[in-house]
């Protein structure tokens, strides 16, 4: 089928955060074989956006085009299309790109297409797309989601916790402060935090990504760091402030990438399940483009892994689900 062949074309160029032009080059000449009228943006050295359109859209479906590392091509089996991408988000573009053509194939305008990079590394090509003017009114972004309707996202908060101490020589600690035990101390307080639930998008979550710190076994450490990851489901100043409050004066909290959770708009008329999503996405940062909604066939829990793939009958009903998506929201723009 077209789609799963498009899928592994997508998967098999590389487009790792940062890396990204070839593939929106390679999308571009598909969607202007397709008849399309297609637009690049640059976002930073041959890092492009691309935008399709059909008439003047109202509706827009998006998705991402960057992946995380490392590179894995593709193959397939009768029940699946597998490798880095599957489904966040190659499978998804192609879902996207094959619901366009059926939508055009039916006559229906008013519509359009948006891929981004960057998304896996802090969602800078969404931020350049806002830029766009543009008169659209319903976005409906892509991220697998195990072809539920999400509710609603939560929000990320990434940081990092610097402490200093005071080098000496190992058998005399006490002339010296270890910057690791600091850190030790700090993120022992963390994890016995209570952080903030909310009824609907369920607890504050975190990850301890990285620790480093020391010079040698034979040394008191004076630097050690860790990187940490919350998924909010408050605003995340929120939690910085929780976290600058744990710390104290014991250690530096230095801020990263940030997004406040997103409350997602839903369609009654599909027959199709619904969920809180855990994960984040480009929505925060693509405040100019509508409504948003959000949808996408595979599951976070096999994207970033050794064996991410997405399921072809998935994949497939997905194109199904996009157009239905379209037509309702174009009707409704339509309507006012």
């Amino acid at each position: 089928m077209e789609i799963f062949k498009l899928t592994r074309e997508l998967i098999d160029i590389e487009s790792i955060s940062g890396n990204e032009g070839e593939v929106a080059r390679f999308l571009t000449g598909h969607l202007l074989l397709a008849g399309f009228d297609v637009e690049l943006q640059e976002v930073t050295a041959d890092r492009l956006n691309v935008i399709a359109r059909v008439g003047d859209p109202r509706v827009t479906l998006s998705t991402h085009i960057d992946t995380v590392p490392p590179f894995i091509p593709s193959r397939e089996d009768e029940r699946a299309i597998y490798g880095r991408g599957a489904c966040d988000a190659k499978g998804i573009v192609a879902a996207q790109v094959e619901a366009a053509k059926k939508l055009v194939k039916e006559g229906v305008r008013g519509f359009g297409l948006l891929f981004l990079v960057g998304e896996e590394d802090g969602s800078e090509g969404a931020k350049v797309a806002n830029t766009l003017e543009n008169r659209n009114q319903f976005l409906i972004n892509g991220e697998p989601t195990e072809s539920h309707q999400a509710i609603a996202t939560k929000g990320a908060l990434r940081l990092v916790i610097e402490a200093k101490g005071k080098t000496a020589h190992a058998a005399y600690p006490e002339l010296g402060e270890s910057a690791i035990e600091k850190l030790i101390d700090i993120l022992d307080d963390i994890r016995k935090y209570e952080w903030p639930q909310d009824k609907e998008l369920g607890a504050t979550t975190y990850n301890i990504g990285t620790i480093n710190g020391g010079r040698k076994a034979n040394v008191v450490p004076d630097l050690a760091s860790s990187e940490l990851m919350f998924r909010t489901v408050s605003h995340p100043d929120d939690v910085f402030g929780l976290v600058k409050k744990i710390v104290r004066d014991r250690a530096e909290v230095i801020r990263g990438f940030s997004i406040s959770p997103v409350h997602l708009h839903t369609l009654e008329e599909l027959d199709i399940p619904s969920a809180v999503m855990r994960f984040a996405t480009d929505i925060p940062c693509l405040t100019d483009w509508g409504k948003p909604l959000l949808f996408g066939p595979g599951s976070i829990h096999d994207a970033h892994t050794a064996n991410e793939f997405i399921l072809k009958d998935e994949l497939v009903q997905s194109v199904d689900t996009y157009v239905r998506m379209t037509k309702i929201l174009i009707n409704a723009t339509n309507s006012e």
